[in-house]
């Protein structure tokens, strides 16, 4: 998990996007234009008033619905709870 100095207000979330898939099921490789970004991410940082979301939860997200910003060389997310759709276990 990155370090970030991100620091989310209120309801904002920092998730890093997890890695898109780069080979099919079937063992084929696909160039990167051709990889789909996940819309799932791990969460990093959250805001105060952040009431169903913790550090470590892996997030579903709406797709238009965030800001991407990259700090460092590491690319994050910063979605609002209310974008986020589910939690992945």
């Amino acid at each position: 998990m990155a370090k970030t100095s991100l620091q989310p207000l209120a309801d904002w979330v920092v998730a890093e996007q997890e890695e898109a898939v780069t080979k099919t099921a079937s063992g084929l490789y696909l160039p990167n234009k051709a990889a789909e970004k996940p819309k799932i991410a791990k969460v990093l940082k959250v805001g105060k008033k952040v009431k169903e979301i913790k550090v470590g939860d892996r997030i579903v997200y709406k797709s238009y619905s965030t800001t991407d910003i990259k700090l460092g060389g590491t690319e994050y997310v910063l979605v609002k709870e209310e974008d986020i759709l589910a939690t992945v276990k």
